[in-house]
C-alpha cells in the first residue's frame, strides 16, 4: 500500500539555449546546481527539437546539423518560497532568462 502527500507549490520553468553559459557552466547545469545546493526537490532539463524566442530566430534540429544551439527548458516543482529563492539567485547573478511561474499542486507517492 502507498500513501500520498499533496503539496501546494509552483511550477517554475526557465527557457534558454542549449549553449548558454554562466560561471563556466552551461546555464542549465548552473540552475540545477543552485537548486541542489539549496536542497530543493529536483529539476529537469529538456531540449527542444525546434523553437524561436523573442528575437524571432528559429533554431531547429536537422539531420546534418545536430549541434545547433537549440532551445532548452529547465523546470522545477517547488514550494513558492523556494521558487522566490531561485529567482532571486538568478537576478543576483545577473543572468538573462525567460521564465514562467504558475501555481500547481503536486503529489509525492511513497511506499508504506
Amino acid at each position: 500500500m502507498s500513501s500520498e502527500t499533496l503539496v501546494d507549490g509552483v511550477y517554475l520553468r526557465f527557457y534558454t539555449h542549449a549553449h548558454a553559459r554562466h560561471e563556466d557552466l552551461l546555464l542549465s547545469e548552473w540552475l540545477l546546481e543552485q537548486a541542489k545546493k539549496h536542497k530543493f526537490g529536483g529539476g529537469s532539463v529538456f531540449r527542444a527539437v525546434a523553437g524561436f524566442g523573442r528575437h524571432s530566430v528559429v533554431h531547429q534540429e536537422t539531420f546534418f546539423e545536430l549541434a545547433d544551439d537549440l532551445p532548452v527548458k529547465i523546470e522545477f516543482l517547488l514550494r513558492e518560497k523556494q521558487a522566490r529563492v531561485l529567482l532571486d539567485l538568478v537576478r543576483e547573478a545577473d543572468v538573462e532568462l525567460v521564465y514562467a511561474l504558475e501555481p500547481v499542486q503536486f503529489g509525492i507517492l511513497t511506499k508504506e
